[in-house]
């Protein structure tokens, strides 16, 4: 079999989903983990918080070049350095000894929240009473549910959405937030995003949920919210702060009069860039969600 590569960058850990979406898209990415820690008897004795770890099959000759390029382009957003960490990387070529299952033993069931759990394809659970089941592969694109952003919209589906609900999901990734709309009794489910990459992705995990795909109960597509003609009784954007800026027009058009739009993707030092936006398209703040270093809105259209 063929040898792997594994590739360590210094990073944020806060960025952590926003730097292994761009290994997905560019690389052949397989995985990403970010935290190791080292215990002996019951004490840390080590960690290496910080790094993510990205588990490549092939090692293309310029990924300096393509990082840099994608650190400047969200710089010009409005990311600063320090908010992105160093991006310092190191490279490895490692013997292929089962490296797929490697990445894989870091990761355990996630509970967003008593109701709500998110169980990687490989381990075996048994819910709760009550207790949403989400299968996931998790590093399979952007939104796998065990980062803050995407608890946050996950958190707000569960208090706000209503059985019989239409809901869209812009910027969908790995489709989560749409399948668990569906999950939770939404009527009708729409998720869109501009990296085509992940549709075939976000189909396949509806479909091992048990969500359908396109014309059954979920419609995933290859879009963007300023094409959209339909309206949403919820919709969900879990998008970096400047794009969710840039767009906030356009959320509101595809909402249903007295709808609601989940927001996230918001680092706390950045949302006044989020807020100026709401007030601008005279959207009415109901919920202020936060988790860490990440902040939330749940808006209206009134």
């Amino acid at each position: 079999m063929n040898n792997y590569f594994e590739l360590n960058i210094s990073i944020n850990p806060e960025m952590e989903e926003i730097v292994s979406d761009i290994f997905f898209t560019n690389f052949d990415c397989e995985g990403v983990v970010l935290e190791e820690e080292t215990y002996k008897d019951l004490e840390m004795t080590s960690t290496t918080r910080g790094t993510l770890r990205v588990f490549l099959t092939s090692c293309p000759s310029n990924i300096q070049e393509i990082l840099f390029t994608e650190r400047e382009l969200l710089k010009s957003r409005g990311l600063t350095d320090e908010e992105l960490g160093s991006w310092k990387i190191t490279l490895d070529e490692k013997k292929n000894q089962d490296w797929s299952k490697k990445w894989k033993e870091k990761w355990t069931v996630t509970h967003v929240t008593d109701k709500i759990a998110v169980v990687p394809s490989w381990l075996s659970y048994e819910p709760k009473d009550g207790e949403i089941i989400i299968t996931l592969d998790p590093g399979c694109a952007f939104g796998t549910g065990t980062h803050q952003t995407t608890q946050l919209c996950m958190k707000a589906l569960e208090k706000y959405l209503k059985k019989g609900d239409s809901m869209a999901d812009i910027g969908t990734g790995s489709g989560i937030l749409a399948i668990l709309a569906k999950k939770m009794g939404a009527e009708k489910v729409y998720g869109c995003d501009n990296d085509e990459t992940v549709i075939d992705v976000a189909k396949e995990n509806a479909g091992v949920n048990g969500a359908g795909v396109n014309g059954v109960n979920i419609l995933f597509e290859l879009n963007t919210a300023d094409k959209i003609t339909e309206q949403y009784d919820f919709v969900c954007a879990n998008i970096l702060h400047f794009v969710l800026a840039e767009i906030m027009g356009d959320l509101k058009k595809i909402t249903k009069p007295n709808g609601l739009i989940s927001l996230s993707g918001i680092l706390d030092e950045k949302k006044d860039m989020v807020l100026v936006a709401i007030d601008r398209e005279h959207l009415k703040i109901i919920d202020t969600l936060t988790q860490d270093q990440w902040i939330s809105y749940v808006v209206q259209k009134v």
